[in-house]
């Protein structure tokens, strides 16, 4: 084989590795990316995701490796971070998570929930790590 074939090979590798290290989703819940862009600090990422979640869907404790701004567009969702009370917040609340706290989300409300998410990320990290 010649270099090009195996540099080849090795980003395909990677590349499926780098996808099964991110944990599958939990049902109920679906996140579609509208925008990612490099920012002007070294080894910094945004990005931007409209998350929605069914009626009665949860999504379980996970943290970030970094920000995390969420805007709630419609319904009731609940959030909790560690060692706090929950936070009940409805369309047009606006909560700020810290980098690597874990919290988790539901959506109290007999209709979708849904947030829009923006992370200031490290880039190359997973974008989500769940709790054990």
């Amino acid at each position: 084989m010649n270099s090009k074939t195996l540099a080849a090979i090795a980003l395909a590798l990677g590349g499926a590795m780098a996808l099964s290290a991110q944990a599958p989703r939990p049902p109920g819940s679906t996140r579609t990316d509208l925008q990612r862009h490099d920012l002007n600090l070294a080894g910094r990422e945004v990005l931007q995701a409209r998350v929605d979640f069914a009626p009665g869907a949860s999504f379980p404790a996970h943290r970030h490796p970094g920000e995390e701004i969420i805007y709630v567009l419609e319904g009731t969702l609940e959030y909790q971070a560690e060692d706090q009370p929950p936070v009940r917040l409805t369309a047009g609340d606006v909560l700020f998570v810290p980098a690597g706290a874990f919290h988790s989300a539901r959506n109290l409300g007999a209709t979708q929930g849904s947030e829009l998410a923006t992370y200031v990320l490290e880039k190359g990290k997973p974008l989500t790590e769940f709790a054990e």
